[in-house]
């Protein structure tokens, strides 16, 4: 750990996830982050987001939903909005919550379509549809999200992306 006089919540906040990284997140990652939130109160929609991730890094989705929809409902900056909006879709998936995953990742991907998450949204998208059950149309999102960085063969690639997305019928 370092001195903490100079630097700033962010830099504070990103160090404990370096420290955590590497090695499973437990109490003291969330106790370390639930401080760190403290200092900006709880009608804080950054901190909120990041004890939602400190939640579901330690592998408590039902908790994490709850701080992640606190955080979008607070109002998040463009950063960290989709980034909340990931996790929030990935840990509903967790939690078996398919359709509402869904509609969160669906969401996002029109508001930020150009965003620099969209491939991530893309990602998470797939995982939700193999999930429940439609892994077919989960692989068409994935290789399409994939076409606009092949040098070539983007046309076939889309038409084959949409062909496979028929399998799940």
């Amino acid at each position: 750990m370092s001195d903490d006089t100079n630097m700033t919540w962010d830099d504070r906040i990103d160090e404990v996830w370096a420290d955590a990284s590497g090695e499973e997140v437990g109490e003291s990652t969330i106790a370390r982050i639930d401080a760190l939130a403290a200092e900006r109160g709880e009608d804080d929609a950054r901190a909120e987001f990041e004890r939602g991730g400190a939640r579901d890094s330690a592998g408590l989705p039902a908790e994490a939903v709850e701080l992640y929809r606190r955080a979008l409902s607070l109002g998040l900056d463009d950063e960290h909005r989709p980034q909340c909006v990931i996790q929030l879709a990935s840990s509903l998936r967790n939690l078996g919550e398919y359709d509402e995953a869904l509609a969160v990742i669906r969401a996002e991907q029109e508001r930020s379509a150009d965003g620099p998450y969209r491939d991530a949204l893309a990602t998470v998208h797939a995982l939700i549809l193999a999930s429940s059950g439609k892994p077919a149309q989960g692989l068409s999102v994935a290789l399409l999200a994939l076409v606009p960085h092949l040098p070539r063969y983007h046309r076939s690639m889309t038409a084959y992306a949409h062909e496979i997305a028929e399998l799940d019928g």
